[in-house]
């Protein structure tokens, strides 16, 4: 069964506009995939490049329209997967998107590293940015009843949303799969980031982060436990959230005096891929983990779901100093908040009465199995 994407749709629709669309996501989320059916679509106007041939890069480094103008001829589609492997793609982005007239630039990367920043000058006008997740519960909704969902729901807690997860049926075949994953596909992407001596450090990192989801994160503390200085943990979370593995999540206030605002929680865009770091496939009745799986899966889909609506709200927990807390806050440009509290089991919940008072206007609701559709569907 192949599930079609989102940001497919999105990006199909913006095909033979003179733009630069960017399609990012870690590595196996079924970047390639897309761009290969939307290559097959127009294959007599594209031009495909892969970014991680060398014969491609060296081409593309000698940054002159003439030279452009003879490599694209008469296409007006042009694809770069993994772009982010090319120097200077920016500047060689910038350089055509202005001066080939009736282009469309399609350029994927597993990093964003290089291709939003790395022009001196952004393209401002002339890029649109998709981030491609790991498969959501917006798009499987689309093939299967509310019923299927709903029971195939603990094992979307354990193993995630990985694309190739659907055509495996056997459990060990996807702890092996999710495992390769952590183990090539993700080291192959930390290694290649500047700044980084080994990918040692950066999988204790991970595995650090993995036990600690749903709860604050001191960088002092990690760069403790790994014997690096804070600033060398400051610059390895940043880069792991550029090659999309984790996101951040910082605390939300309005300056009161005993709201938490400084600190951050740190999730996985993918349950499977934390499990893997931690070894832990166990089934939900066995873990004691299972109210952190359903925060951050939860966490994850109304991203995903979010961004399927074009709708992107700025996104922070809300804690205070005696202990009241809100798993997920929801701002709007209007600056009006939806809050959410998610409960995997039957635990009653209602609003924090500090966060009442502070902010009346905010809505809140208490997310839980029974409800959760309303909320990623």
């Amino acid at each position: 069964m192949e599930i079609l994407r989102f940001v497919e749709t999105k990006l199909f629709a913006q095909l033979g506009k003179q733009k630069v669309l960017m399609l990012f996501g870690s590595r196996r989320t079924g970047k390639t995939t897309i761009i290969e059916r939307i290559y097959e679509s127009r294959k007599e106007d594209a031009l495909m490049l892969l970014g991680e041939d060398i014969q491609v890069s060296d081409y593309l480094q000698t940054r002159t329209v003439a030279h452009y103008k003879e490599l694209v001829g008469n296409k007006k589609l042009v694809i770069i997967d993994e772009a982010q492997a090319i120097p200077n793609i920016g500047k060689i982005l910038k350089l055509m998107i202005d001066n080939l007239k009736g282009i469309t630039i399609v350029a994927t990367g597993s990093g964003s590293l290089d291709l939003v920043n790395d022009t001196g000058e952004p393209l401002v006008g002339r890029q649109l940015e998709y981030q491609l997740f790991p498969l959501s519960q917006v798009e499987f909704a689309k093939y299967e009843n509310k019923l299927e969902s709903f029971s195939r729901l603990p094992s979307r807690l354990i193993y995630g949303g990985y694309p190739e997860l659907i055509h495996l049926t056997n459990l060990e075949e996807k702890e092996a799969y999710l495992k390769s994953i952590v183990n090539s596909y993700l080291l192959k992407d930390l290694l290649a980031l500047t700044m980084v001596k080994g990918a040692d450090v950066l999988f204790r990192l991970l595995k650090l982060l993995a036990f600690q989801i749903g709860s604050q994160v001191s960088t002092v503390e990690l760069a403790n436990s790994l014997q690096i200085n804070k600033e060398t943990v400051d610059r390895y979370l940043d880069l792991l959230s550029k090659v999309f593995i984790i996101f951040p999540l910082g605390g939300y206030s309005k300056n009161l005096r005993k709201e938490v605002s400084k600190s951050k929680k740190w999730y996985f865009y993918d349950n499977g891929i934390r499990n893997a770091l931690i070894n832990d496939f166990s089934p939900l009745n066995l873990r004691n983990d299972v109210g952190l799986l359903w925060e951050q899966w939860m966490i994850t889909e109304r991203m995903k779901f979010n961004a399927s609506r074009d709708y992107s709200p700025a996104y922070y927990f809300w804690r205070t100093y005696d202990g009241q807390e809100i798993d997920l806050l929801e701002l709007n440009s209007q600056q009006q908040i939806q809050a959410f509290e998610f409960k995997w089991g039957n635990a009653k919940a209602k609003i924090p009465l500090a966060f009442a008072k502070a902010y009346p206007s905010a809505k809140w609701y208490k997310v839980s199995k029974e409800n959760y559709m309303d909320w990623v569907i």
